[in-house]
């Protein structure tokens, strides 16, 4: 039976009944259909027409579509994010694949509705480079890359790739000559149009389609069937996405940029050979801000520190009392005391139903650093700093807060009120650069009339340690019990819980001696200082360190959900660009007693 459109509600070899097109080409249609063998489970089913003529024709080609299926069969059987090939068949003049049903947005409606940030990029490559790593390993090309054959799947998040043009090609294929060529105008590379596809034809589909999700610019045809594409330069064979995101006044770290125009080149050969080989270089953008390299910065950089631009009469510091618990465990992360002590806190209205804890932090002196025997060469020097009372948040600032604040009047920069890729009011706010975090203490000066400011380096490690000398704040070791981390290898291995997201700011109850919590783990939370390779010529007051070093990059404190137990030690320290980088970052704010 044919496939049309009189034909919904009815079955497909008395077991696939039809219920709705999901999309069609010249040569195929797609549909949505339930499998009534399988208690109705939901499936898709492709069905093809053969370009060919004659039986001897015909059959070829149904043999070669019976090897194609058995290899998308293989393909989805071995690998998680590519669709289960269920049953492949042919009936009257079309032929026939069954594939599972993938539940979940294509990234073609997910960019309709906003651009893709730079960490979504980053995270799309991380997530789908392995997948073509694996196809290409199995000798498949892809052919078709593109936002709308790239599906996030909703139980998990994870991009699966499908209707892979292998199977085009042998449906859509005259015998008597060369294979039809496949591809998607604004997608496909000049070697893949002329009919020579290759693994780097992949990976240029790839890259464009990056730009085109950071752009929020998709290639539009004319009535002619011509591309209208201000992305790219077609006399000049140049793709032009940068100065398209510059005039937005958006910046993609140098790292990225040069993956993705790496992936873009016009030449095959001046591309990346391998989705290898673009893992590599995508692995070293993350190690960046954990693995620090000395550069050259112009002395004509200019550092924005917006400051109240006028006074406020701030309201009295009415202090409470809380109690909060302490918990201490042993080499093997086994709790050994649980204590209760209590500080000082002091609450400030953000809006009528937000407002932000800001615990008292004592003077006192500490060994900033580690010693020879932990940690990494830039902890190091260790030396004794000094430091006179502040202000310190209780928890990470969260989303809840972030968007009081940036629903306040603008001082420099505007704020996205919702910048975070995992939503929560009570999560912390995250995938925000330096600058903007900058901007939030700014307009919190303003409301108030406190000087609002990120925390120097040297006041992070103080109020982390609250006292303590050891690797944490617990102890030499931490649990996922204790920390939301993607290990708990550091010390002692024990069995790790690795969350892959963040979680409620204080979710784990338990707070260090000053009654501080989530200084372990859970989001990189922004410093004041500029990144130095080491402490030597630190300042020993705790103010910010500023001179010298890379005011490009700025210090991280703490680690994350998605970095090991060992970056969220007490003394361990990293970088990112200010300006965003690798938009992972969140924060929490200071401020000095008048």
């Amino acid at each position: 039976m044919s496939c049309g459109h009189s034909n919904f509600g009815k079955f497909l070899r008395n077991r696939y009944r039809v219920l709705k097109l999901l999309g069609e080409g010249g040569f195929s249609k797609t549909y949505a259909t339930e499998d009534a063998d399988r208690l109705n489970a939901p499936c898709v089913i492709k069905q093809f027409f053969p370009q060919v003529q004659g039986t001897i024709q015909r059959n070829k080609a149904a043999e070669f579509f019976k090897e194609e299926a058995f290899r998308l069969y293989e393909l989805g059987e071995n690998h998680t994010q590519i669709p289960r090939l269920l049953a492949y068949f042919e009936q009257g003049s079309s032929l026939y694949l069954v594939q599972e049903f993938i539940q979940g947005k294509t990234l073609l409606q997910e960019v309709q509705q906003k651009p893709f940030s730079e960490e979504q990029i980053h995270q799309l490559l991380t997530d789908l480079l392995p997948v073509l790593e694996f196809i290409h390993a199995s000798n498949v090309i892809h052919r078709d890359i593109k936002p709308e054959n790239i599906i996030r799947r909703d139980s998990d998040g994870k991009p699966v790739l499908i209707d892979f043009g292998g199977a085009k090609q042998v449906t859509q294929t005259s015998l008597a000559r060369q294979a039809t060529v496949i591809y998607t105008i604004g997608y496909a590379p000049s070697e893949q149009m002329a009919g020579f596809p290759c693994h780097a034809s992949d990976l240029y589909a790839l890259g464009v389609t990056c730009v085109r999700l950071l752009t929020q610019c998709l290639p539009l045809q004319n009535t002619y069937g011509q591309i209208n594409d201000p992305l790219y330069d077609a006399m000049n064979a140049k793709w032009l996405w940068q100065a398209y995101l510059q005039k937005k006044g958006i910046i993609i770290s140098d790292k990225l940029s040069k993956i993705l125009n790496k992936l873009l080149q016009h030449l095959p050969s001046e591309r990346y050979q391998s989705a290898t080989e673009v893992i590599n270089d995508l692995k070293s953008t993350k190690k960046s801000i954990v693995e620090p390299e000395a550069v050259e910065i112009s002395p004509l950089a200019l550092i924005r520190l917006p400051l109240p631009s006028k006074k406020v009469t701030p309201p009295s510091l009415a202090l409470e009392t809380f109690e909060f618990e302490v918990v201490t465990v042993d080499t093997a992360g086994r709790e050994v005391s649980r204590d209760r002590p209590s500080a000082k806190v002091f609450t400030e209205e953000l809006s009528k139903s937000v407002t932000l804890e800001m615990v008292l932090i004592p003077g006192g002196s500490f060994m900033m650093g580690s010693p020879e025997f932990e940690g990494d060469a830039d902890e190091r020097p260790q030396h004794k700093v000094t430091l006179e009372p502040f202000f310190m948040g209780k928890f990470p600032v969260t989303q809840a807060q972030w968007r009081a604040v940036a629903a306040l009047p603008k001082v420099e920069q505007t704020l996205n009120p919702h910048p975070s890729k995992f939503k929560g009011l009570n999560r912390p706010v995250e995938n925000v650069s330096w600058h903007e975090a900058l901007e939030f203490c700014a307009r919190l000066s303003e409301k108030t009339g406190r000087e609002y400011r990120l925390p120097s380096e040297a006041e992070w490690e103080y109020a982390c340690r609250a006292g303590s000398t050891t690797s944490f704040h617990f102890g030499e070791t931490v649990t996922s019990n204790l920390v939301n981390c993607s290990s708990d290898n550091y010390g002692v291995e024990v069995k790790s819980k690795y969350r892959k997201e963040t979680t409620d700011v204080g979710s784990f109850q338990v707070a260090n001696a000053f009654g501080l919590y989530d200084m372990h783990g859970l989001v990189w939370e922004w410093c004041a200082d500029a990144w130095h390779n080491n402490y030597n010529g630190a300042p020993v007051d705790g103010t910010a360190w500023e001179l010298g070093g890379d005011i490009y990059r700025r210090v991280l404190r703490g680690g994350s959900w998605s970095f090991g137990a060992e970056l969220c030690r007490s003394a361990s320290r990293s970088w990112n660009e200010s300006d965003g980088g690798l938009r992972i970052c969140g924060f929490r704010v200071v401020f000095s007693p008048i």
